[in-house]
């Protein structure tokens, strides 16, 4: 049996002056076709998460960011069997409003309102803690 090395993703979760995260929306034609997701994408060899996360969110949405805290890091095995290692940080530092440069939407939604949208499956324990953490 072949033992993947997990997949090392840095993801930020954005939020603005009202208190809503950016998502985004995955194209038909990738993988999860669809899927909502939060912006961010592979650490590449010899980058750090934080490295990582501000050249994707350059490519991704055309913004500069200062990275707060980490939020949570944890593994997610889909099932096919690809474990990914997702690393995500919030973001509430970032300049100009974010353009959506290479998925088929992206939007602004209420923490509450992040259980209405089909996520990757991987993103779930965080909307979770966010939901806890952020709402009433």
């Amino acid at each position: 049996m072949k033992i993947n090395k997990p997949l090392n993703i840095a993801a930020g979760i954005l939020i603005n002056d009202e208190n809503q995260v950016l998502i985004c929306q995955r194209k038909e034609d990738t993988s999860h076709p669809l899927k909502w997701e939060f912006p961010g994408g592979k650490i590449e060899e010899g980058e750090t998460p934080r490295e990582a996360l501000r050249r994707e969110l350059v490519e991704e949405l055309a913004v500069d960011i200062q990275i707060d805290d980490e939020l949570v890091e944890y593994d997610y095995t889909y099932p096919n069997g690809r474990t990914v290692n997702l690393t995500f940080y919030t973001i509430t530092d970032y300049l100009p409003e974010p353009m959506n440069l290479t998925f088929a939407d992206i939007q602004w939604i209420d923490i509450a309102d992040l259980d209405e949208y089909d996520f990757l499956d991987g993103d779930q324990s965080v909307i979770n803690l966010l939901q806890f953490t952020y709402t009433d």
